[in-house]
C-alpha cells in the first residue's frame, strides 16, 4: 500500500513536538500540522484529512474538545488523542465526546505509533467502503420494489 497519500493532521501547542512528529513521519505519510485548534480548522477546512491525531492539554482548548467540535463538519476522519498525562477523565471524553479511536500517551514509540496510524487508516478505508456498499445496496433496493410493484401492477 502506498502510504504517501495518506493526509494525517497533528495538532500540538508544542512546537518541538509538531517537529518531531512532521519528521518522523513525513518520508511515509503527507503530514499537516497545527499549534491550534484554530489552525487545525483552517488546514480543515482546504485539506481532506485521513487521520487527526490531536494534543489533550492545549492552552485555548483541550484535545477532547477540539476532536468533538470538528464531529458534525468532518465525522469521517480517524481521531487519535496523543498525552503526556494519565488522565483516566480525558481517557473517557475522548470515547464518548470526540469518538476517539486510539488514546496514546507521551512519548510515543515511532515504529508503535506508525503502526496505529497504519491500522487507523485502514479503518477509514473499510468505513469509507461500507458506506459506498451500504449506498449501491439502498440503490438496489429501490429499483427492485420498483420492479415489484410494476409486476404487481400488470
Amino acid at each position: 500500500m502506498d502510504k504517501h497519500f495518506i493526509n494525517i493532521l497533528y495538532v500540538d501547542d508544542e512546537v518541538h513536538n509538531l517537529n518531531a512528529f512532521k519528521a518522523s513521519f513525513r518520508r511515509t505519510f503527507n503530514v499537516f500540522t497545527a499549534e491550534s485548534a484554530k489552525e487545525a480548522m483552517g488546514i480543515l477546512e482546504t485539506q481532506q484529512m485521513h487521520i487527526i491525531v490531536s494534543d489533550q492539554r492545549m492552552p485555548v482548548t483541550t484535545g477532547v474538545e477540539f476532536l468533538q467540535s470538528i464531529i458534525p463538519l468532518y465525522p469521517d476522519p480517524i481521531r487519535i488523542l496523543l498525552t503526556g498525562y494519565a488522565d483516566i477523565s480525558a481517557v473517557i471524553d475522548a470515547i464518548n465526546k470526540g469518538q476517539v479511536y486510539l488514546y496514546i500517551t507521551k512519548p510515543w514509540q515511532e515504529n508503535e505509533l506508525r503502526q496505529n496510524l497504519e491500522r487507523a487508516f485502514e479503518i477509514f478505508s473499510l468505513r469509507k467502503e461500507n458506506k459506498r456498499l451500504t449506498e449501491q445496496l439502498l440503490i438496489v433496493n429501490e429499483q427492485l420494489e420498483f420492479m415489484f410493484r410494476q409486476k404487481l401492477i400488470s
